[in-house]
């Protein structure tokens, strides 16, 4: 995982990861975990499980920045990238945002999409992870791990797939680009996804 910048970088709050806010303040402060591991495990599991994705509840909103995603409870995976990232910076925990180039539905003819999962720094193992906190659904069953990665969606390289091995410390400004083109959610999961970066 190439990092792009010092950890500093990924401790900073910005205008898509806004843990300044006060919802996300409160809810950093309900989280009672002491340990680094435990604290991180329980955000995971708070984004991926209790925020929505957006598509998966037919919501028609975009959220773009994490008090957005908090405060509407649900957003695309762009958009969930960008809280859970804001939450444990909020927690002093460097958290960074990577992208995978995936088939738009399940075979290459159906075109490819960008998404976007986390990046996690864990001090005391001077170790980069990667956590996946779209959502889990049928088919899609995304957990921690320091280990063995146990991501959303496993890249398969014959059908044009790929890891975007950048460990970006904000949100790249084509995704940027496609939250704000769009006001209707659907609108943008099936016509505005960008299918490369």
């Amino acid at each position: 995982m190439k990092s792009v910048s010092s950890l500093d970088a990924y401790l900073k709050a910005s205008e898509y990861i806004d843990y300044f806010d006060d919802q996300i303040q409160a809810l950093i402060r309900s989280f009672n975990q002491n340990n680094e591991i435990e604290k991180i495990i329980e955000v995971f599991q708070f984004v991926r499980d209790k925020i929505h994705h957006s598509y998966d509840i037919n919501s028609t909103n975009v959220t773009r920045k994490a008090s957005e995603v908090l405060q509407q409870g649900h957003g695309i995976c762009y958009a969930k990238s960008h809280l859970f990232a804001a939450i444990l910076r909020g927690m002093d925990i460097p958290s960074g945002i990577c992208y995978q180039r995936l088939t738009l539905y399940d075979q290459p003819e159906d075109g490819h999409c960008i998404h976007a999962l986390n990046t996690v720094y864990i001090r005391h193992l001077n170790k980069w992870i990667r956590l996946d906190a779209r959502g889990n659904k049928k088919g899609i069953d995304a957990q921690f791990s320091i280990e063995e990665e146990k991501l959303a969606f496993p890249i398969r390289e014959e059908y044009g797939e790929r890891d975007y091995l950048i460990n970006y410390s904000e949100p790249h400004p084509e995704i940027i680009k496609t939250l704000e083109t769009y006001s209707d959610c659907m609108e943008l999961y099936q016509q505005g996804l960008p299918d490369q970066l």
